[in-house]
């Protein structure tokens, strides 16, 4: 039993760890935290998990609602319904609504696939909240 625990805690401490939770040697006294990237930390993501259904012209997702996750100016462009991206906003922002399941079950992204890791979701909202900037 206690061996279990131990290695439970150790998969979670590892997994917080690479989420950047855990404090370590951060910034100096004074100093800002970087900001969250589109190119580095955002566009990664979408490469990753969305891009075979939010590309033009062919994705299934991109002809559907007319939302390309390619660029920058795609994401904030949004979809033919609307924005999916309120700078400084996650929480009113429906790309967040979408990847945080806070909508019905045939709306949730990505489609037919599990929930994105906490990790990437956080990454887009810390973007989205930083202002949503292209950099």
């Amino acid at each position: 039993m206690r061996k279990r625990s131990v290695a439970a805690l150790s998969a979670v401490l590892g997994a917080v760890a690479l989420c950047g939770v855990l404090p370590g040697p951060g910034p100096a006294a004074g100093a800002t935290a970087p900001a969250t990237s589109f190119k580095d930390d955002v566009l990664p993501v979408f490469q990753e998990h969305c891009l075979t259904c939010h590309q033009a012209p062919d994705g299934q997702g991109y002809k559907a609602s007319g939302l390309s996750l390619t660029t920058y100016e795609g994401v904030m462009k949004g979809t033919k319904f609307g924005p999916m991206v309120i700078a400084g906003n996650p929480e009113g922002s429906n790309l967040m609504r979408l990847l945080d399941w806070e909508v019905s079950p045939q709306l949730r992204m990505p489609h037919g696939a599990k929930q994105l890791s906490a990790c990437d979701r956080d990454a887009i909202r810390t973007w989205i909240r930083e202002g949503a900037k292209d950099n």
